[in-house]
């Protein structure tokens, strides 16, 4: 029969029913009476039930709390009961039941992970669970021993076992049945399995119920960490202490469990009450991480009693508890309090304890002995003849069973101190060893005559696992080797650091003498290839302090090449390494340990970190004076874009006249309406426009250092947005771009390719046959804190500047230079130099690969690129004309404009989706004939294949903006194969920017926002293409460049705002510009959430992925309100009135759209918080869903008006970021903006991006991006999440952050990564 776990089937299925127990317990001794020395009394335990009775009763008395939340799956009791019930119907299905064991292996910290444990408890059967990351040889091993008989692992997927069937009762577990089987360490080698029964689990979390918070019991609301292994028998504590109380378990990403101290955030982020850990752990936290902490409970291993002093705050419980697996999980427990000693306490209620000598006897109070354990929380051993050695009788107190602890306590009144183990049984990390399985595996490796392991403590106080071995003759053995052959056959935290020896110190008895075993170890000598390196003792600054610290936490003398990890350096370690670190170089992170693994180069790293240290400086927030003045500039903006949508709407209506006249439209007279479209919509009208506007408002602007904020400055900022408004992008790569530039008052030679904006200052000489690629920032000022810089740029004749540099303000490109793309150039570049990078260097003779420059340009093609510039604009409107013809059926019967809005209301969907369809086809048509003539190599600038690239590029570019509901989608693949583009399966691609035709991207690749890949290069008259591959499960991150005849590599990672190197090797990861090599340790999660999800998943994402035609809905929606409003004002006051006015109604338009936005982000997502989430999961789509409400309707409506004005920092304060008074923020790219804070008088300058996600190995990792007072970051950088900039420190022009960075107060920073700004 089925046993449901459903709230209306709980009392029916016996849930709740508890079983009265026996007049005498089975585990009580069998003689009563006082007993003589060092005996506790025995409380009773709990009545007797099994586990599912304890969810039961939760699952009845609270089912609507929260009962497990992994961050991307929240359930309810009910929800968790009903999902358990499925699962164990598909077990009972399968054959499982009562009497039979089931494996459990799935990824940690999901939901599934917990439900498969609870599902195989409901059919009665056992679960033996292997931890996820343990090597497929133990796991084996562990299910042989226990005779699994089917294995649950992703996606609660049911393996059945190769020879193993099932044979359980088809009923409902029972207090004597089995509940879980976990494995120790074993002395032998091989683990030991130790088997627990419902009635020993159920007492233990009743008995620990009477323990913890009495005053105000554990119970909804509140969350409780799981942050351990469930191959750990802690797990099952975090595990019941939420589900016996009604609470919400908690599990923590793994990878935050490694490293340590950046779980302490988190547990803040997620508003963790209770936690049971580790000491090793709970001791990186900071104090204020555990302030909504009330309950911590320690075990696993010895309690410092500095720790227990620092936790005690006299209102948070601290529990200090004791318990071998052999006896379910804790067998005693004490409330540390302040100073006093730390105890392992007094037994729990049903536990029987007892302090004995050698013989078996108990020793007096205050002596210390072995602790052995009896009562109901007794297991027992797989292996029979192991148990009968293990849990004997104990004639002395008549007990006929107890287990013999093998730990030395001090048996006081008050409660038991810990003194230490008395055989080869340690505990690492809160993890159980047994040396012998730590030896066995040592011996077995190829040239190892003898080896031991032992346990020491470095003198940072952190417990060390050392293996020693001793090489056969003519053998050599490499440390690192040794721990790479151990990291295939054992758990992670059972590979030990390896110390070569001559010999084995040994006892009179011949066995070896673990504590003559030297400590600390000696220094090991270097391979054959780094003789030459100094020793410790040579060191000297700061690779000599680093190397004290390394010895410190390590144990292990270390040389200028040491590797932290070939020396046993483990992610706790490095944790424990960094924060010592951090008190010295704020910036470090544990990041760079893994990037910089020797001691030279993390030396190199923490000198770098140093920073160039002024004088802090005060930064003057942004006036209130200046915000007004902008807006009453905004309103002159927005009247003039008023004009367009105005003009626009009579051409229509006159066109509609020409058709068929109706009720609610109007004629307006051709000559006033032909020289009103030349004006506002022609490229010559719009130029004349721009330039005009943009001359009267730099008038006599000079170059020099001006206040944010000031005259100067605001004339500059309502230029640039004079030529956002009308479309000043459209001119780049034309002939009238050229012609801009010199009426903007630049000097412009002969034969200029100029495919960027040029500045509006009109500071700039471009000469003759210079070529300035696309994307390139031309601006000609930024903000530093305050201060407003503007200068001149220089590129010289014949030079050229790669896509994506920025030439800042002072820049002198010398003639026939050439910089590539990605560069910052804020200085001198000499001539015939080819210079590259962030920060700017040297690295070549310039044109080296180019054909001799060729001057001159066709008029032919000319023309078709003067045409071409407003094509975009062009194919929207033929998109349109479907939805116009079927608007001019709808509306014909109307005769009022209400009723044109009430049925352009109910169009809205569909001329949404005929608009965007007409567009996609055109679009991809166009790409796919226009690419047809595309070719790799060099072509004349002025000539068709150029043309066709450059056509090309600006078409896929406007897709980027028009179709963005395409982008980082299920249908990415789907359009960029239409394209043209060679894309693999399971290729996940966001806003990526390509030539299609030029671009592979293997199977399981990976494109982050903005790449650009296979872009076109020019230079002196020639246009170069080349393709690009990108390898199967390849990775390029944001802003990332894929240049011509590149290739990444299988399984590579170009990193964020990074290029791609000549050649790239498998798996090899690159950052920055030129880019570097660094060691990258893959963090691989759920396939199934990742790379190989479930139907259900893909199902689940494309029905999320249709709703992001709800924002472009609602565009529509705006647009047909808009005009509708034009019309009425036209009709009502006439055409000067609606031109004074119809500044109004964008505004209105603007901050609707805003508002919407603000309450979809509310709706779709809450609040940001700081974690991780895989590619495949709701929360990325939902966040994906909202960022398309950012672009599709906040962006053209509010935002591109709106940047660097206090209105955007309103708008981003709704949507939860944090920014402070006088903030000037000329950027929306603030990704998740609860994670976002700006400090007071901070600035953030055009094109940057506060990247508060990474995505990585295809999970989504989120942490919180700060600056702080004054701070500047610099135009088109990058701050990676987790990073801080403090107060009045500057980040200069296109540089990067890296993650977890601290960047010291009033430092100077720039380049791609950052290190010390040297200005002269």
């Amino acid at each position: 029969m089925s046993k449901s776990l459903a709230v209306t089937d709980v009392e029916k299925s016996g849930l709740l029913q508890i079983t009265v127990p026996p007049t005498v317990p089975p585990w009580a001794p069998s003689r009563a009476g006082s007993m003589p020395g060092a005996v506790y009394p025995a409380r009773p335990a709990a009545p007797t039930r099994t586990l599912c009775d304890v969810l039961g009763a939760a699952v009845a008395t609270h089912p609507t709390a929260i009962a497990i939340d992994d961050g991307l799956v929240a359930l309810s009791y009910a929800a968790l009961a009903r999902e358990v019930d499925d699962l164990g119907a598909h077990l009972r299905g399968a054959g499982v039941g009562a009497g039979d064991r089931v494996g459990v292996r799935a990824p940690s910290g999901t939901a599934d992970l917990y439900i498969s444990i609870l599902a195989v408890l409901s059919v009665g059967a056992a679960y033996v669970p292997v931890d996820v990351d343990d090597p497929d040889e133990r796991a084996e091993l562990v299910w042989s021993e226990a005779g699994v008989c089917a294995v649950l692992g992703a996606c609660r997927d049911l393996v059945p076992r190769a020879g193993a069937v099932p044979r359980g009762r088809p009923r409902a577990p029972e207090p004597d049945d089995d509940a879980w089987i976990i494995f120790t360490s074993g002395s032998t080698g091989t683990p030991k399995g130790v088997a627990v029964t419902h009635r020993s689990a159920a007492a233990f979390i009743d008995a620990e119920a009477r323990l913890f918070l009495q005053d105000r019991p554990i119970g909804p609301g509140d969350r409780v960490l799981a942050g351990l292994s469930v191959a750990f028998d802690a797990s099952c504590e975090e595990m019941w202490l939420a589900w016996r109380h009604g609470a919400c378990l908690t599990p923590a990403p793994r990878a935050l469990v490694r490293s340590g101290a950046d779980l302490g955030p988190w547990l803040v982020e997620r508003g963790v009450t209770v936690v049971s850990t580790v000491p090793t752990l709970a001791a990186l936290w900071p104090a204020e991480t555990l302030e909504r902490v009330r309950l911590v409970i320690l075990g696993g291993e010895a309690c410092p009693a500095e720790l227990a002093d620092r936790l005690d705050d006299g209102v948070r419980e601290v529990w200090n508890t004791y318990g071998p697996t052999e006896a379910t999980v804790v067998a005693c427990a004490a409330r540390l309090v302040g100073d006093e000693v730390v105890r392992i306490g007094l037994p729990l209620d049903g536990w029987l304890l007892a302090v004995v000598d050698q013989q078996g006897r108990p020793v007096r109070w205050g002596e210390t002995g072995e602790l052995v354990i009896g009562g109901v929380g007794l297991g027992r051993y797989l292996d029979a003849a192991k148990d009968a050695e293990r849990y004997a009788a104990l004639p002395s107190l008549g007990w006929e069973r107890c287990y013999r602890t093998g730990d030395l306590v001090r048996a006081e009144r008050q409660g038991l101190v810990f003194a230490g183990r008395a055989d080869d049984q340690v505990k690492i990390g809160g993890r159980r060893v047994e040396l012998g399985e730590i030896d066995a595996a040592l011996q077995s490796l190829p040239g190892v005559a003898a080896a031991a392991t032992a346990v020491r403590r470095s003198a940072a106080g952190t417990p060390v696992l050392v293996g020693y071995l001793v090489a056969e003759d003519d053998v050599t053995l490499e440390a690192g080797r040794v721990r790479r052959l151990l990291g295939e056959r054992l758990p992670a935290a059972l590979v030990p650091r390896i110390a070569l020896l001559d010999t084995l110190p040994t006892r009179t008895s011949g066995k070896v003498d673990r504590d003559a075993l030297p400590w600390p170890l000696p220094s090991q000598a270097p391979p054959a290839d780094r003789r030459e390196e100094a020793p410790a003792d040579e060191l000297t600054g700061t690779e000599k302090w680093l190397a004290e610290q390394w010895a410190d936490v390590l144990g292990v003398p270390a040389r200028a090449e040491s590797d932290f990890f070939d020396l046993g350096g483990t992610s706790l370690a490095a944790a424990q390494l960094v924060s010592v670190l951090r008190r010295r170089y704020r910036g470090v992170s544990v990041a760079d340990v893994y990037h910089r693994s020797t001691l030279r180069e993390l030396a190199a790293r923490l000198d770098e970190l140093g920073g160039e240290v002024r004088a802090a400086r005060q930064v003057r927030p942004t006036s209130r004076w200046a915000g007004l003045v902008q807006t009453l500039l905004q309103a002159v903006l927005y009247t003039l874009a008023g004009a367009r949508w105005l003009f626009g709407l009579l051409v229509l209506f006159n066109v509609i006249e020409l058709v068929s006249p109706f009720a609610w439209t109007f004629h307006t007279s051709w000559w006033l309406l032909v020289p009103a479209w030349l004006a506002v919509f022609s490229p010559p009208g719009r130029w004349v426009i721009v330039t005009a506007g943009a001359r009267l408002l730099c008038r006599r602007l000079r170059p020099g250092r001006y206040r944010r904020g000031g005259p100067t400055h605001l004339r500059l900022w309502a230029a640039e947005r004079l030529a956002v408004v009308f479309s000043a992008a459209s001119f780049t790569g034309t002939p009238l771009a050229g012609l801009y530039a010199w009426a903007l008052g630049c000097r412009v030679g002969k034969n200029v390719q100029l495919h960027s904006l040029p500045p509006v200052t009109g500071l700039a000489t471009f000469g003759d046959g210079c070529a300035v690629e696309s994307e390139v920032d031309l601006a000609g000022w930024w903000l530093d804190g305050d201060v407003l810089h503007v200068g001149e740029l220089v590129i010289g004749a014949g030079a050229s500047v790669g896509g994506r540099s920025a030439v800042m303000p002072g820049a002198d490109i010398g003639d026939r230079a050439e910089v590539l793309p990605g560069s910052v150039v804020n200085g001198p570049v000499p001539a015939e130099e080819r210079w590259s990078g962030s920060p700017l260097r040297k690295v070549g003779v310039a044109g080296e690969s180019w054909p001799a420059p060729r001057t001159g340009r066709s008029l032919r093609w000319g023309l078709a690129y003067l045409l071409s510039g407003p094509i975009t604009g062009i194919f929207l409107l033929l998109a349109a004309i479907p939805s116009v013809v079927l608007l001019v059926v709808l509306l014909r019967d109307d005769q009022t404009l209400g009723a044109v809005l009430v049925d352009l209301l109910l169009a809205a969907p569909v001329m949404t989706i005929m608009s965007m369809a007409c567009y996609t086809v055109l679009l991809a048509v166009t790409v796919r004939v226009v690419g047809r003539g595309l070719v790799a190599g060099c072509h004349p600038a002025s000539g068709g294949v150029a043309w066709r690239a450059w056509l090309t590029e600006r078409l896929v570019d406007g897709a980027r903006f028009t179709l963005f509901p395409f982008y980082a989608s299920l249908f990415t693949p789907v359009w960029l194969r239409m394209l043209g583009a060679r894309i693999g399966r399971n290729v996940e691609a966001s806003t990526v920017l390509a030539i299609p035709k030029l671009m592979s991207v293997g199977e399981g690749g990976f494109l982050a926002d903005d790449t650009l890949v296979a872009p076109y290069e020019l230079r002196g008259g020639w246009l170069r293409l080349g393709g690009t591959d990108i390898g199967e499960r390849a990775f390029v991150g944001n802003s990332g460049i894929v240049g011509p005849e590149r290739t990444v590599a299988e399984g590579a990672l170009v990193g964020v705002l990074s290029d791609t190197p000549a050649e790239t090797d498998p798996h090899s990861s690159w950052l920055g510009r030129p880019p570097i090599r660094l060691p990258r340790v893959a963090e691989p999660g759920d396939p199934s959430r990742t790379f190989h999800p479930p139907k259900r998943l893909v199902l689940a994402r494309a029905c999320v992925e249709l709703c992001r035609l709800v924002p472009v809905m609602v565009s529509v929606l705006l647009s047909q309100v808009t005009l509708v409003a034009f019309a009425v004002l036209v009709g009502s006051f006439g055409i000067l009135t609606t031109l004074a006015v119809g500044g109004v109604v964008l505004f209105a338009a603007g901050i609707t759209a805003a508002l919407v936005t603000t309450v979809a982000k509310w709706a779709l997502v809450g609040r940001f918080r700081g974690g991780e989430h895989p590619l495949w999961s709701s929360f990325v789509w939902r966040n994906e869903l909202f960022d398309n409400f950012v672009e599709m309707l906040a962006v053209p409506w509010f935002v591109s008006s709106a940047l660097g004005t206090p209105a955007l920092n309103l708008w981003l304060r709704s949507l939860g970021a944090r920014i402070g008074r006088g903030v000037w923020c000329e950027t929306y790219w603030l990704p998740e903006t609860d994670l976002v804070e700006l400090g007071d008088g901070a600035t953030v300058n055009r094109g940057t991006v506060l990247q508060t996600h990474l995505f990585h190995d295809r999970v989504m990792r989120l942490d919180r991006v700060r600056l702080d007072k004054g701070a500047t970051l610099g135009p088109r950088s990058i701050v990676l999440p987790g990073a801080t900039v403090e107060q009045a420190t500057t980040i200069g022009p296109a540089s990067l952050v890296m993650r977890g960075e601290t960047v010291p107060a009033a430092t100077r920073w720039c380049g791609n990564p950052i290190g010390a700004w040297h200005e002269e």
